[in-house]
């Protein structure tokens, strides 16, 4: 969406806004997501070994330490393969649903009310967990492997393929939706503030005269979606790095892993916070950066 103020308009009067609605291509967030999962792989494998370990025995700085001198640089980009499918199935799925679903909504040219632009994303969220759920299965295990010190307890999956393949021939094809019921409402929480709150944060910065459509603004209006989007999804990431990371018969429900979960006192729950924080903050604000530069780079001819 573009904004421009009408002419005429004095600086001393409360402005007009007029919008123009754009339709951009649907599959370009799953790109821009990815392009930024690459960049903060290392970040995402941290918080998964922090949420995983049941005693809080590492920081987030001495986790990546201990990485790096067990296994080696490298084992920072562990499951990067798995990491960059799941952007490409989940990512594509939730932004593509919202450009489309959104663009549908505009009977006029002014922005869609907020709620409307809430229950799209969650609906969008929600489908795209459930679509990006076995990537995201194997992404988990790939980055806990390099924790293992015995080898022989290690899965070794080569990359996201070599995992969805094992993992349907040696456990069922239904270990592929292992932790969805975390994952979709994971992603339903998390694009609510990951787009539908940039999509409104960015609409109401440029409704103000110290900011243009500019990196500025989508990097201001990224940073408020990602600090939203960290606190209100980490409890159920915790819970769904659990599910899907436990061995068969591990936990018996969802249930179960609350309760075991809870044992470690409600901050158990916001394990790995600031590392989730650090990862999925420059997550969203690198996501958004290079999904306005290719809207601008590869636009649509109205």
């Amino acid at each position: 969406m573009s904004v421009r103020f009408k002419e005429g308009a004095s600086q001393g009067s409360a402005q007009t806004m007029k919008t123009t609605p754009k339709k951009h291509r649907w599959y370009l967030g799953g790109i821009a997501s990815a392009m930024a999962a690459c960049c903060t792989h290392p970040l995402d494998l941290l918080k998964v070994h922090l949420q995983t370990q049941q005693k809080a025995t590492h920081n987030l700085t001495s986790m990546g330490i201990h990485v790096v001198r067990t296994q080696g640089v490298l084992a920072l980009y562990n499951g990067l393969s798995a990491s960059v499918m799941r952007q490409l199935t989940y990512s594509t799925t939730r932004y593509g649903l919202y450009e489309v679903v959104t663009a549908e909504l505009k009977k006029t040219n002014d922005p869609i009310p907020f709620y409307q632009k809430i229950s799209v994303a969650a609906a969008a969220g929600f489908v795209g967990g459930i679509v990006g759920n076995p990537a995201d299965m194997v992404n988990v295990r790939m980055q806990n492997d390099v924790k293992m010190l015995d080898l022989a307890k290690r899965r070794n999956y080569n990359h996201v393929f070599d995992g969805l393949y094992r993992t349907a021939t040696e456990e069922g094809v239904s270990t592929w939706m292992r932790g969805v019921t975390m994952t979709s409402s994971r992603a339903l929480l998390i694009t609510m503030a990951q787009i539908a709150c940039y999509d409104q944060a960015k609409q109401f910065l440029l409704t103000t005269r110290f900011f243009k459509d500019n990196i500025i603004t989508h990097f201001t209006a990224s940073f408020i979606a990602g600090t939203i989007a960290t606190s209100i999804t980490q409890p159920v990431d915790v819970m769904k790095t659990r599910l899907m990371e436990a061995k068969p018969g591990q936990y018996k429900s969802v249930a179960h892993c609350i309760l075991y979960t809870a044992k470690l006192g409600p901050l158990g729950f916001y394990k790995g916070f600031i590392p989730a924080w650090v990862r999925l903050a420059p997550h969203t604000i690198l996501t958004w950066i290079f999904l306005e530069q290719l809207r601008v780079f590869f636009p649509i001819k109205q």
